[in-house]
């Protein structure tokens, strides 16, 4: 059996500016979603939850939650962005184009604007990004720039994992069970 390393995400060492990364998942929002989204962060404003509400304003249905959106793409970003990140410094230029409503598919690629080694860190450097998602029409939904800390290749701290020889199966229990 050949045991094959998976994907580990970016270290500094991988970013180029202007590399344009399109994350691989998509994330159809639910109506329970939003609902939990908004119960958790204490969200109170009925657009977002109350569908008789929302029918009478100009969307004629509930918005989802921007801080959800915000926090959907974000989360979309890692495995390209921050895999291996030490610290997320700032989102900035947050900006929101256009609504995303419950049963949308949001989808998001990322832009590389700048990097540079860290002057107080020599494990890490400082990775700009510019993040865009959108929905399944390919209408841009939010944007934003997001500044992180990431590892150095080979200064990331040690992920915990098996060695070949750990996952082949211990045959002396099972011989023990066939002599009985």
């Amino acid at each position: 059996m050949a045991v094959k390393e998976g994907w580990r995400g970016r270290f500094f060492d991988d970013f180029e500016v202007g590399d344009v990364y399109e994350h691989p998942l998509g994330r159809t929002v639910t109506t329970t979603d939003n609902a939990w989204f908004t119960l958790l962060t204490q969200n109170t404003a009925p657009i977002h939850f109350d569908h008789h509400y929302a029918s009478q304003t100009e969307f004629g249905k509930p918005l989802v939650d921007s801080t959800f959106t915000l926090a959907l793409v974000t989360g979309q970003s890692v495995t390209d962005v921050s895999q291996n990140v030490f610290a997320n410094l700032g989102w900035d230029e947050v900006r929101l184009p256009n609504p995303v409503f419950e049963g949308d598919t949001i989808y998001s690629r990322s832009e590389v604007l700048e990097k540079r080694e860290s002057r107080s860190r020599p494990d890490v450097g400082i990775v700009r990004v510019e993040t865009t998602g959108f929905n399944q029409d390919g209408t841009t939904v939010i944007t934003f720039v997001r500044t992180i800390m990431v590892y150095k290749k080979d200064r990331a701290p040690k992920v915990a994992r098996l060695t070949p020889g750990e996952l082949a199966p211990d045959t002396s229990e099972r011989e023990e069970r066939n002599d009985t």
